[in-house]
């Protein structure tokens, strides 16, 4: 069975939770990234910060992007696939959390994301359709 590990992006860059959504938008850019990962200064994960987060959390509420802080942004535990979870593990986690990256741990290390493209990429058509639908429902 295909794993989390298989199907990843490895070498995930992470947005310090010190870090303004200001410097954090700038860094999604660059990569040419549509969420982030939000670390601790223990290098542990915290949450993920999307580009819906900073237009509706951040400059649909009036804040500034330059005085917010990412960490302000995150939302309790992270939704997580660990790193030799099985593709099904990974489809249920999508589904049933409604999210289109999962950011994938080995022990407490991040070590990559498996995002919606990822799944589409690595797993037969019937199945992505399947996630696609789910992920799209309200």
């Amino acid at each position: 069975m295909t794993t989390a590990r298989e199907i990843m992006t490895p070498g995930a860059e992470c947005a310090h939770e010190q870090e303004t959504v200001a410097d954090a938008a700038v860094k999604m850019t660059a990569l040419g990234y549509g969420a982030l990962p939000i670390c601790g200064t223990d290098n542990r994960l915290k949450g993920m910060l999307t580009d819906r987060d900073i237009v509706t959390k951040v400059l649909g509420t009036g804040r500034r992007p330059e005085e917010c802080a990412v960490g302000e942004l995150a939302q309790g535990e992270a939704v997580t696939i660990g790193a030799d979870d099985d593709a099904e593990d990974i489809l249920r986690t999508m589904t049933t959390h409604k999210v289109r990256r999962l950011p994938v741990i080995d022990g407490h290390q991040l070590v990559g994301i498996v995002s919606q493209a990822d799944v589409a990429r690595a797993l037969p058509n019937p199945r992505v359709g399947e996630l696609l639908e789910a992920l799209s429902a309200d």
